[in-house]
């Protein structure tokens, strides 16, 4: 669905333009209407149609706030969750919370991640990429079987 890499500016007031290819799309998909959260995992944001949210946020609701990971999960996931909505020259606005949890500085990279985006701070986004890149290329371990599965 949405793949591919993009850097793009962060104006004053925190406004990121989805880039043009994707837009059509995201309105057809979801109106415009889309969700804005911090990826736990990683200083980055995720941005999703809104139909996508919704059965991730569905996949939430069924992990149990007696597991700690799980309701941490919630809690990260659903507690910063922020209604979006593209504007009519295709630019959501990031809140300055979330622009501080990603480290968005003037400059972002917007990934396509399949049914999202993945949203960084490109001077961020670039050194971390080139760790990932070094360490593929001393890693002489087994891949996972999820990488085995895979038909390259």
């Amino acid at each position: 669905m949405f793949r591919g890499c993009s850097t793009l500016s962060v104006d004053n007031k925190g406004r990121l333009a989805v880039p043009s290819r994707y837009r059509e799309r995201l309105i057809c998909l979801a109106n415009g209407n889309l969700i804005l959260t911090l990826n736990p995992l990683d200083r980055s944001l995720w941005l999703y149609p809104l139909p996508e949210w919704e059965l991730i946020e569905s996949k939430l609701a069924e992990l149990s706030d007696f597991d700690r990971q799980g309701r941490r999960a919630k809690q990260m996931m659903r507690g910063y969750a922020t209604d979006c909505q593209l504007d009519s020259q295709g630019r959501i606005l990031i809140p300055h919370e979330l622009r501080e949890y990603a480290s968005l500085g003037k400059h972002a990279v917007i990934l396509g991640q399949g049914n999202k985006f993945e949203i960084w701070d490109e001077k961020g986004w670039k050194e971390l990429r080139e760790d990932w890149l070094t360490e593929i290329g001393k890693d002489t371990g087994e891949p996972s079987d999820a990488l085995k599965s895979l038909s390259l």
